[in-house]
């Protein structure tokens, strides 16, 4: 059977070059802390604070490079926590979305959306997305089997593209429904 890694997708922003400079100041530059699977993505050492209506998220990570729309991705309960609305959307579908204020060590930016919980899915390369017979966009449905907590997630978005590498995505809520520990690897079932 064929499988493919399940990652953990912990709270984090992705910020323009503009609220970059607002956050930490003019001409700042992100600061690479370690590659992450998705070629050209890394986790940067900044770090925010989100802040909401009820209370506020400290030490949020920043995920580089910067990009065209600031992007803030909380689990459902992050959100409820804090008092902001956090609709399941994909990445960059921000229209309509949470709002929060952000704030870094030299200023505060408020967005009016960019506040999503971020739909669970798999990165595909093309040469991944034949092999498992999926097309970009499909949803799918992923097996995980975990000690004691195996489930099978339904409505995860298949994105494919040549600068992928194959892995699936899920957020803390989704990560500790299953009861990932360590390595995870998923199984798409028909």
């Amino acid at each position: 059977m064929d499988n493919f890694i399940v990652e953990t997708s912990a709270r984090h922003i992705h910020v323009t070059k503009e609220h970059l400079a607002i956050l930490f100041g003019e001409g700042y530059e992100l600061t690479k802390k370690k590659d992450l699977s998705q070629p050209g993505q890394f986790a940067c050492n900044e770090r925010v604070d989100i802040i909401g209506a009820k209370k506020t998220l400290a030490n949020v990570s920043i995920l580089g490079p910067e990009r065209s729309v600031t992007q803030v991705e909380l689990s459902l309960t992050d959100a409820r926590s804090i008092g902001v609305t956090a609709p399941v959307r994909e990445s960059g579908d921000i229209a309509g979305s949470g709002s929060c204020i952000i704030r870094g060590p030299k200023g505060e930016v408020e967005i009016k959306e960019g506040v999503i919980a971020a739909k669970r899915h798999i990165h595909m390369d093309p040469a991944s997305a034949e092999k498992f017979g999926c097309k970009d966009k499909e949803t799918v449905k992923v097996k995980l089997d975990t000690d004691g907590r195996s489930l099978i997630f339904d409505d995860v978005v298949v994105r494919v593209s040549s600068s992928y590498a194959l892995a699936m995505h899920i957020d803390t809520d989704e990560s500790n429904a299953a009861g990932c520990s360590g390595e995870v690897f998923g199984t798409i079932v028909k």
